[in-house]
């Protein structure tokens, strides 16, 4: 670089400090495209020799980075898609072919000049798995060794650079150490927990083993510039005292500062380190110390009138860009980074009626929805827009947090970005599993639970990746709680640094939990595990069974309809389960016959078993799909509205088992693998309104839901029912008033219910209405005839639509759908987003409804917004559930 292109860059991040823009971060780049790869098995060349610029890179192979061996693979087809089919079973299992068959070469070329004067160049890697070695034009870069899939690596490159700028990196990187043999059992037979890495790759109950066990350099690798000063690990804490609302003017809040700061001189440095914030800016006068590294920390600023960062539902996600720089002798920059601050307090409090903890927001008691995830994707193809995706779909569930699974990772930088911007607390597992870690007797595991307890075998690389992943994601405000491991704590010797010393030290605003059902978060009284079931249930047992006061895990099924099977299923395998009656399986046999395809991707075990039946037995895999769809929105709705019928004597939270797949798995899913919605995300978006109606099918009383921290004057409930012709019975109609955060018993219909469902069935409507009549939450049930099944779904016929679809921007279109008067009930009306040409579905999209149903002579508006590509012509498909097709075209 020269003198004139140094100064250039420093001039432009200077501008963009005065002015106010975000600076990601310092000036930097990845290094994300041009790398190619060989198995070490391949390769007899060293390190230093293969990093020389001399050495012939002819016949390399391209490779994925980020990514792991088994993408690049994938990529240059290799193997197949393993996501697909019985795919999986043709790629080779490190555990039986070796490490070195997985053990790769990684080389990129890149551009660097050598900085003049006293700048300063890194390397920096965000994430290997498990062990590398790094060289740097013939020169080997680490001196000690770089082992850990968690822990995040920064070099200083500046004297390997070479002169004319033409610099190649390679890094060898090998596997876990301990593979794991993948047996079937939970992380198959444990021993992939003896390293400090990913669990579910040996197999899970809702995944297949990855083969190559992720091997790679599965996140960034990036080059930054600084000067001879460079700042990492920023933190900022905010403190909100007092119980705050979302509207009107705010008391001051507490921002406290703080950074690590770097001096590389062989002298000592004089500056400033500042930041401003809302406008306002804040000087810190630092002495460094030459060769040494300190933290500087601010004097507590008062954040006036601040714009405050609320949960999902409850209020804005406001952010300010708080702008951090280190100045030499106050005026040549040497570094800057951004960080994005969320202004919010989390707080929690025991609740002695529930025997479980609350959490609040800014002094507001938050009743917790939420959804466990595994991983964005099983093999680590993370992507910003993905990661965005699947974040809103969950905040479009009317969700409030989101679980990370002790199995996995600490979620990326990228989750937390999207989690701050729709609202979603987070609540984070270190990594740890009661299965692999030894808190049962387990036959499928190698060792017992006295050695499991122990794993992982290095406890010090684990709290020295713990310490690290807290700097890398406390800053967000989405993160709400830590927690020790999934259903099991960490060893001692791991536990108590970690909750007693590096947490308190690295963070100390948030709860922490021991393990995810620990009686410090919900009180065990019932025995058992403390947390599930895992299996369909009747919806009545939601509301009159009480089970553990914060579930961390409780869901079942997720199977997608027709288009989403044929995605990964081959059409051989495209057969619907049949449910096998108890008196008729062998012993400990499944309840439901399937294709051996469906149970390599996780069916049996958390199937439909009977549920499907009282729909009518499938006459086809068409009708099984279009059938489960129905219950999926009635299981998941009704789990919601259980859970919330008891919130606040039962209850403080509950958490689903669970929302998202990384796998084309089937079970626990609210959308696809592919990102496509089913049925579950439009059940549970109803039952988790933050004003909601609905119907308890045990003693047919209708209750009102406020989540909201206002009470609710003056809202009309409006009760009808409908028989299978559409003829209509005014049930009731109720002024109601409500409190904050509460939920109220109005009447109950079972009496006229039954009566009215008793030949065939019947719809029952629960609307709430404004003092301007307009729709607050609008609630559709399908009630069983008197013999408990839905007969009279079976003779809905289809009486088409009045439909239309207009483009209201680029990515944003309306439909608006018509049920004429005197028609029946137009029940379980399903739109769709598609290519105009290929009727394939347009992914991903986001409904603000679905699976819908429209009263006789309403009108229903829904709206879709997904990414416009100017190749494709939309149109909207719409099918209902008694077999009526559309295709309408969107109009400009």
């Amino acid at each position: 670089m020269t003198k004139f292109q140094y100064i250039k860059r420093l001039c432009i991040l200077m501008l963009l400090l005065i002015a106010g823009g975000q600076v990601s971060a310092q000036d930097q780049y990845e290094l994300n495209a041009g790398w190619v790869c060989m198995p070490v098995t391949q390769v007899k060349a060293q390190g230093t020799e293969i990093s020389a610029a001399s050495f012939s890179l002819a016949n390399w192979k391209k490779a994925v980075v980020p990514g792991t061996v088994l993408t690049t693979m994938l990529v240059n087809k290799e193997v197949p898609d393993p996501y697909f089919g019985m795919n999986n079973e043709l790629i080779p299992d490190i555990y039986k072919t070796g490490r070195d068959e997985y053990t790769y070469w990684f080389v990129k070329d890149f551009k660097e000049l050598q900085p003049d004067a006293d700048g300063q160049v890194w390397l920096k890697f965000r994430g290997i798995n498990y062990s590398v070695e790094v060289f740097l034009n013939g020169k080997k870069v680490n001196d000690t060794p770089f082992k850990g899939m968690y822990l995040r690596k920064s070099f200083n490159v500046t004297k390997l650079l070479a002169k004319d700028g033409n610099n190649r990196l390679a890094v060898i990187v090998y596997p876990p150490d301990v593979v794991g043999n993948p047996n079937g059992g939970q992380g198959g037979d444990g021993t992939i927990a003896k390293g400090v890495a990913l669990q579910y790759t040996a197999g899970w109950d809702w995944i297949r083993p990855i083969r190559d066990r992720n091997t790679g350099i599965w996140d960034k690798v990036q080059i930054v510039r600084t000067g001879k000063v460079s700042m990492d690990n920023p933190h900022v804490v905010t403190l909100v005292a007092g119980k705050r609302k979302p509207e009107g003017p705010q008391e001051p809040a507490i921002i406290k500062v703080s950074a690590e700061l770097k001096n590389t001189s062989a002298k000592e440095v004089a500056g400033d380190l500042v930041y401003t914030i809302a406008g306002q800016k804040i000087v810190q006068k630092v002495l460094l110390k030459a060769n040494s590294t300190s933290e500087v920390k601010f004097p507590d600023f008062v954040l006036k009138n601040p714009k405050l960062w609320w949960p999902a539902g409850y209020g804005k996600q406001d952010m300010y860009a708080l702008q951090l720089s280190f100045l030499e002798k106050g005026n040549k920059l040497c570094d800057s980074q951004t960080v994005n601050v969320g202004v919010r307090e989390i707080q929690t409090a025991w609740n002695s009626t529930t025997s479980s903890k609350e959490v609040a927001v800014n002094g507001q008691k938050i009743f917790i929805k939420g959804g466990n995830w595994i991983i964005s994707d099983a093999m680590l193809r993370f992507s910003k827009e993905r990661y965005d995706t699947e974040v809103r779909y969950h905040r479009d569930m009317n969700l409030n947090l989101i679980r990370i699974w002790g199995g996995a990772l600490i979620e990326r930088p990228e989750f937390y970005e999207a989690c701050d911007k729709y609202g979603m607390l987070v609540f984070q597992d270190f990594w740890m599993s009661g299965d692999c870690n030894g808190r049962w007797v387990d036959p499928m595991k190698l060792e017992d639970q006295w050695t499991r307890r122990k794993y992982p075998d290095d406890h010090h690389l684990f709290l020295q990746s713990a310490a690290d992943m807290i700097k890398m994601v406390r800053n967000h405000a989405s993160l709400a709680i830590w927690c020790g491991g999934n259903e099991i704590t960490p060893p001692d010797d791991i536990l108590i640094p970690l909750r007693d010393s590096i947490l308190p030290a690295l963070d100390g605003t948030r709860w922490f939990i021991d393990y995810s059902n620990s009686d410090d978060m919900s009180r065990n009284t019932l025995g058992g595990n403390g947390d599930g079931p895992y299996t369909i249930q009747n919806v009545a047992t939601f509301w009159e069974t009480r089970t553990y006061p914060f579930n961390s895990e409780v869901g079942s099924v997720g199977v997608g309809d027709m288009e989403s099977l044929e995605r990964f299923l081959p059409k051989a395998s495209l057969i619907a389960p049949q449910y096998i009656a108890p008196e008729k399986r062998g012993e400990k046999g499944p309840s439901e016959k399937v294709d051996s395809v469906w149970d390599y991707h996780n069916y049996l075990g958390v199937g439909y078993e009977q549920h499907i039946l009282p729909y009518g037995k499938p006459k086809s895999i068409q009708d099984f799909a279009k059938k489960a769809q129905v219950v999926n929105y009635d299981q998941y709705r009704g789990l919601m509205e259980g859970f919330s019928s008891h919130m606040w004597d039962w209850y403080t939270g509950v958490i689903i088992w669970k929302t998202q797949n990384p796998w084309t798995s089937m079970r626990g899913q609210m959308y696809d693998y592919y990102l496509d919605p089913n049925a579950c995300l439009f059940g549970l978006r109803s039952g988790s309104e933050m004003l909601h109606s609905m119907y308890n099918p045990v003693d047919g009383t209708v209750m009102l839901v406020n989540n909201g921290f206002e009470s609710k004057q003056n809202v009309m409930l409006v009760a009808k029912a409908y028989d299978m012709a559409g003829k209509e019975t005014m049930l009731t109609q109720v002024f109601c008033f409500m409190d904050p955060s509460s939920n109220k018993k109005i009447l109950s219909l079972k009496k006229k219910m039954d009566e009215l469902s008793a030949e065939k069935g019947s719809f029952l409507s629960l609307q709430l209405l404004d003092v301007n009549k307009k729709v607050l939450s609008d609630n559709l049930y399908w009630l069983a005839d008197s013999k408990g099944m839905y007969s009279g779904l079976n003779e809905l016929k289809s009486t088409p639509l009045k439909v239309s679809a207009k483009q209201l921007k680029d990515g944003k279109v309306e439909v608006i759908l018509t049920n004429p008067a005197n028609s029946p009930v137009s029940f379980f009306n399903r739109i769709a987003l598609v290519d105009a040409e290929t009727k394939k579905r347009i992914l991903p999209v986001f409904y603000d409804d679905n699976y819908f149903s429209i009263l006789p002579g309403a009108e229903k508006k829904v709206i879709v917004e997904y990414t416009a590509d100017k190749k494709t012509m939309p149109a909207i498909t719409l099918t209902d559930y008694a077999g009526g097709e559309q295709t309408i075209s969107v109009n400009p």
